[in-house]
């Protein structure tokens, strides 16, 4: 229903906005870390922070399938700019994570002599804002399943293990299922006026267009 996806974006990016002010009263506090200001690095890579949630990304596909694709980053190492790494690793992983399980999905059974294709990782420079896009060949979205893609609970992806069923207390990592991962993503993105897209071709694949604003005059967009 509209009204409880609506009610969960407030809720959600309520939540985002008291975890930033109580992580950055508690970081302001702490010895000083260089190069930051709180959460706030002054000089984030968005290079560096994809390529750490790459790499957690890749690890988790590698438990869950025994095997992971490659991802291929394209953009200046050495470029930074003002942003919340922690925020920013978010939506990368949960983006890179998407593809990894399209891609190892579709080609699963493919002829294993052959390696699955790359994502692709692109990160740009704009004048206004840094988009970071990510491509993957893993099928794509089918046309009647995008305008479903940013509620919650829905996934492409088969349903993680039932909870009741698992021994552990911390349960287990599961790499898709539970349709939480984009919307909370797209909520990250606009909390500092940036947003999130998905384009997708149903047979080839989806890029995944993640705009962050780097001009700093966005306010806080609660409900």
């Amino acid at each position: 229903m509209p009204e409880i996806h609506q009610f969960l974006d407030g809720f959600y990016l309520s939540r985002i906005g008291i975890r930033i002010l109580i992580g950055q009263h508690i970081a302001l506090h702490e010895p000083p870390k260089s190069n930051h200001i709180g959460l706030i690095c002054t000089r984030c890579s968005p290079v560096q922070v994809a390529q750490d949630a790459i790499n957690d990304a890749r690890a988790i596909c590698l438990r869950e399938y025994g095997a992971s694709p490659e991802v291929t980053v394209y953009g200046d190492p050495g470029f930074t700019f003002p942003y919340v790494p922690s925020h920013l690793h978010h939506m990368v992983f949960e983006l890179v994570k998407n593809s990894l399980r399209a891609v190892q999905d579709k080609f699963e059974h493919a002829d294993v002599d052959s390696d699955p294709p790359p994502i692709r990782l692109v990160v740009a420079e704009g004048g206004e804002d840094v988009t970071i896009k990510v491509s993957d060949e893993g099928g794509g979205i089918p046309r009647s399943g995008m305008c479903n893609i940013w509620t919650y609970l829905y996934s492409t992806a088969k349903q993680p293990v039932e909870m009741e069923n698992v021994q552990d207390n911390d349960g287990p990592v599961v790499l898709a299922g539970y349709g939480y991962g984009l919307p909370i993503s797209r909520l990250y993105a606009r909390y500092f006026g940036g947003d999130l897209q998905i384009i997708s071709m149903e047979g080839y694949g989806t890029d995944a267009y993640l705009h962050l604003n780097r001009l700093g005059n966005s306010q806080e967009p609660l409900p």
